[in-house]
């Protein structure tokens, strides 16, 4: 099976399974000597991990991880980190029951057409288990980030069409679905509950920002930043719908108006935009403004509600999913999400490192 690795000079292969033993990531193309912090990393994964509150699944896992390579004395060696996380409380039992009826929603049917092989323990490969190892690497490039003061925020601004009408970054971490606007977040939370309670499932709308990025992260014509931020987000599993800056919204204005105004900035001492509709990238290029980005969530696909399907011979059948699901996945995603726009950004920023060292020796 391919598509497991992502990235051009800053690479990650996953692997593992939802009801495996463990699963994990392989990161290559680290510089050596960069200080890991681990702590950094076990934070981000807490952040994503499961049964955190009352609208997340209630499966039980630590998601601690365990660095088995590429880090010497708390510093990169240069060669392959590989990070591991060990499931603690995986029940493919639950799955027994419906090994052989395809789940509405789920991978299972494509899984068995294309390989001839379909893990039913909670979708395999194709769980939302499976990025817990994206955040465990996309923290590690998170830190790098930060310490160069780009800053990473993610959050859930729409569930159910219940709008965040206000963003205060300081209340994202304060509130179960991780919304930037206390008032919305307590209808969304009531919403998600009352989902819970019906057997069913809801969607919804997580904003990613990216605050102090460097001008020049990008390359024309098939790596252009959005490009490549758009395959990192919808690679994620519950992720249907991307956009960045004015998005779909663009299609319904004039050029008059989504265009947006450049000035010089004497204070700063660069070109900024008056309004940011091309949120932070032109031509696929960072232009140093805010980087905003909007992906839309599908409601989680395991429910408790009665669905119409087929059996893998092809026969009729009602299923009833039974398990520990997320009624709204929006909450968890949000680490998710800033950890592959971090794989994206340092990645990129690696590649601009090299053309201004190259830049350099030409110039002598």
């Amino acid at each position: 099976m391919a598509g497991n690795t992502f990235g051009k000079y800053f690479r990650i292969t996953t692997f593992g399974e939802s009801h495996g033993k463990a699963i994990g990531v392989v990161i290559d193309g680290v510089r050596p000597g960069l200080r890991i912090d681990t702590k950094y990393i076990q934070k981000e994964l807490d952040r994503r991990r499961p049964g955190q509150s009352k609208v997340t699944t209630s499966r039980s896992e630590a998601d601690q991880v365990e660095i088995l390579s590429g880090v010497f004395e708390g510093k990169t060696t240069g060669t392959p980190i590989c990070m591991v996380i060990w499931n603690k409380d995986q029940k493919p039992q639950a799955y027994e029951k419906i090994k052989n009826t395809f789940r509405p929603g789920h991978a299972g049917y494509t899984y068995l057409a294309k390989y001839g092989v379909s893990d039913y323990r909670g979708g395999g490969r194709s769980s939302g288990r499976e990025t817990a190892a994206r955040v465990a690497a996309g923290a590690f490039a998170k830190s790098m980030l930060d310490r160069r003061g780009v800053k990473i925020y993610a959050y859930t601004k729409e569930v159910g069409g219940i709008k965040a009408k206000t963003v205060n970054l300081k209340e994202i971490e304060r509130n179960s679905l991780r919304s930037p606007d206390p008032v919305a977040a307590r209808r969304m939370e009531r919403l998600v509950l009352r989902m819970k309670k019906e057997g069913d499932s809801v969607g919804g709308i997580v904003e990613i920002l990216v605050k102090n990025s460097p001008v020049g992260l990008g390359e024309p014509v098939f790596d252009k930043l959005e490009a490549d931020l758009a395959k990192a987000l919808m690679s994620i599993g519950a992720v249907k719908g991307f956009e960045v800056g004015s998005g779909f919204a663009a299609a319904r204005l004039k050029g008059s108006e989504n265009n947006d105004a450049m000035y010089y900035d004497r204070k700063t001492k660069r070109i900024r935009t008056r309004t940011n509709n091309a949120g932070g990238i032109s031509g696929g290029i960072s232009n140093g403004e805010d980087i905003i980005i909007r992906i839309a969530v599908k409601p989680t696909s395991s429910i408790a509600k009665e669905q119409e399907t087929v059996t893998v011979e092809g026969k009729s059948a009602r299923i009833t999913i039974e398990g520990r699901h997320d009624p709204c996945i929006c909450p968890r995603i949000v680490p998710v999400a800033e950890s592959m726009v971090a794989l994206v950004l340092w990645d990129h920023l690696e590649r601009y490192e090299l053309i201004k060292r190259t830049k350099k020796l030409i110039r002598g």
